[in-house]
């Protein structure tokens, strides 16, 4: 079961990942093509800021998901 979550929890990186690389780079896919022409791109440096600033964010709110889903977990249990 572990090992399931852990699969889509990298499917969904790896999703989130290539939406921020198209809606902030403009880049179409992250897949590895072989060739010069596709694999490396110019990028301006305020995408490149606000690509990382996409990701940090996405990261803060999964953070804050996992926190909350935590204590709601934790104030469901009766007390010991």
């Amino acid at each position: 079961m572990m090992r399931k979550t852990a699969n889509k929890t990298a499917k969904q990186l790896d999703l989130l990942l290539a939406q921020i690389a198209l809606d902030h780079l403009f880049i179409e896919t992250l897949a590895t093509r072989h060739s010069d022409r596709l694999d490396f791109h110019d990028v301006s440096v305020w995408a490149v800021k606000s690509a990382l600033l996409a990701a940090y964010q996405a990261g803060l709110a999964a953070g804050q998901q996992v926190a909350a889903t935590a204590a709601d977990q934790a104030s469901s249990q009766p007390s010991a």
